[in-house]
């Protein structure tokens, strides 16, 4: 095989645009003042806007009685147009993070900005140019950057990790991740933590090893790798077939950003589905790290303990969703994961020990975990050719997308899928950069629907839920407001009452939400964040709605001013 060249670019992008070319100096944002986030909530310094993944900001300007006066600050346009890298459709699904009035957010195709919070004016632009022919199961898109150091990190579609300089956009470091050509390739948010960032990689569905990696902050150098398939020898291996190569292809990927425990020093990352996705047959045994939550020594990278959620999964059901950190009322350290097979786990974060598990969601066929974590399969392609209907579908119960904590009503926050699947198991052979499914796979057309769930993780009481006829596909947000906001895949970013919830207002975006809105203030003005933009794997969520309208634009919502 040719070896892949980057051919680089004639123009720098950054001059490409009326933009400033520069941001303000802001202060260092160093890993202390990220460990203190949650004590400056006018920025959103890091993926969840602390490490903790709860995606709460006390800011209170905007609340449950001035709401309905929230109106459009600014709008930006990312300009997607023209061909984009792989075979697939772009989304705007980043997290938009803001340090002291400006803010840094990525796009599809390997787009970085600088943004005026305030205004919505472009003070720089970064573009890395990623091969047309990447290998990417589930859509062009990137969730979001870093920002730390005196520095912006990007994780791009090609499995490069990117630092630029936070006030010129200009590149101070380019390190490989990954094999392009084999199918890997990056669209999580990366997180710093001390003199560190953390990634993880994408294209489990092409039969990938998976890892998370750890790069010294100032210069690239990795100084950690965490394997999350172990191979022959080490612990777990024991749960993949002895002979043969089912490990080196056996998925595990980590796609989705880790929260952390700053106190135990230990990331919270979920992995993805062992590969092939639906034919168990070649990999016998439960498949491990494979959907389970991996809780990891940030200093060397070992594996303290895991949980499994659905050990030899054959219906999709990534695990990579977040893990939100919270406290019992004793004290006792606790990890909310909502996963996509339906159920809803609380686990002892100290050790990994199963607290509580309760279903999230309206129907689930696939199989049933008992009430002390026992999981029974009940239905599966396990016939050539055989077709098989399943609840939740592969996209599940609920997709990456995030859920949000309230301290307030000590409520977490759901948006959930109901949508169901029917998977025909496909024995294929193993080819590198190809697809390796196991099965072809229909998502339901019509027999649909969604909700947020306002659910108590002590006792698995659901105290509230706002139905939507689609199910819902982008993150929610919690504010010291008593807010809870949230957007929809026909457009509509709605605000609910946290106690109740009771729509308090709406805003028509023109295209779908499948991103993580935040909020910040500048100068005493809160503002709320959201990108919109229609597409990436719709087929795998929402395939009625895949002529809907696609779109690229950042929606910020604030009060009027007096």
């Amino acid at each position: 095989m040719t070896d892949y060249v980057d051919a680089g670019e004639a123009v720098p992008h950054k001059t490409l645009s009326a933009t400033k070319g520069s941001a303000p100096a802001t202060s260092d944002v160093n890993y202390e003042r990220i460990q203190n986030a949650r004590s400056e909530p006018e920025n959103w310094l890091t993926y969840y806007g602390t490490y903790d993944g709860q995606r709460h900001s006390a800011l209170d300007q905007i609340n449950r009685e001035n709401v309905k006066r929230l109106s459009p600050a600014w709008v930006f346009q990312a300009g997607s147009a023209g061909l984009h890298s792989g075979a697939s459709t772009y989304s705007f699904e980043s997290s938009p993070l803001v340090v002291e009035g400006v803010m840094y957010v990525s796009g599809p195709e390997g787009k970085l900005w600088a943004i005026d919070a305030t205004t919505g004016e472009e003070l720089w632009r970064y573009k890395h140019a990623s091969p047309y022919d990447v290998s990417l199961c589930c859509g062009n898109v990137n969730r979001g950057v870093a920002v730390g150091h005196g520095k912006v990190y990007l994780y791009t579609l090609n499995a490069h990790l990117i630092a630029l300089d936070a006030q010129t956009g200009d590149l101070v470091f380019d390190v490989v991740n990954g094999d392009v050509r084999a199918g890997e390739s990056g669209t999580v948010a990366p997180l710093i933590v001390k003199d560190k960032v953390i990634v993880g990689s994408s294209g489990g569905e092409f039969g990938l090893r998976g890892h998370l990696d750890a790069f010294d902050a100032q210069t690239g150098e990795r100084q950690w790798r965490c394997y999350t398939i172990p191979k022959p020898g080490e612990p777990g291996s024991e749960t993949w077939p002895d002979d043969g190569e089912a490990w080196q292809r056996g998925g595990a990927n980590c796609w989705v950003t880790p929260t952390y425990d700053p106190e135990l020093e230990l990331l919270y990352q979920g992995t993805g589905n062992p590969a092939p996705d639906f034919d168990g047959g070649v990999r016998p045994g439960d498949n491990l790290y494979t959907d389970s939550t991996i809780a990891v020594d940030v200093n060397t990278g070992e594996i303290r303990w895991h949980y499994q959620f659905t050990p030899h999964d054959l219906w999709d059901y990534d695990s990579t969703m977040e893990n939100v950190l919270f406290d019992a009322p004793d004290g006792r350290k606790l990890l909310a994961h909502a996963d996509k097979n339906g159920y809803f786990f609380v686990l002892d974060r100290t050790n990994g020990e199963l607290v509580r598990v309760f279903p999230f969601v309206d129907r689930i066929t696939w199989g049933e975990i008992t009430p002390d974590g026992k999981v029974t399969p009940k239905v599966y392609p396990d016939e050539e050719g055989v077709p098989v209907h399943f609840w939740p579908g592969p996209a599940g119960g609920k997709e990456w997308t995030h859920m949000a904590y309230s301290p307030r009503t000590g409520l977490i926050y759901v948006p959930v899928q109901e949508v169901g699947a029917t998977a025909t198991r496909r024995r294929r052979e193993f080819k590198e950069s190809i697809p390796y499914w196991g099965a072809g796979v229909a998502v339901d057309l019509d027999d649909h629907y969604g909700f947020v769930a306002a659910i108590d993780p002590l006792t698995g009481e659901e105290k509230w839920r706002w139905r939507n006829e689609y199910p819902m596909c982008s993150s929610t947000l919690t504010t010291g407001g008593g807010l809870v906001f949230q957007g929809t895949p026909t457009g509509e970013f709605v605000a609910l009452d946290e106690e109740t919830g009771e729509k308090l207002w709406s805003f028509q975006c023109g295209s779908g939400h499948h991103s993580s809105p935040s909020t910040y203030s500048v100068d005493g003005r809160q503002y709320v964040a959201v990108p919109t933009g229609w597409g990436g794997w719709i087929e795998g969520f929402l395939p009625g709605l895949l002529g809907a309208a696609a779109g690229d634009a950042l929606f910020v919502f604030a009060l009027p001013e007096a």
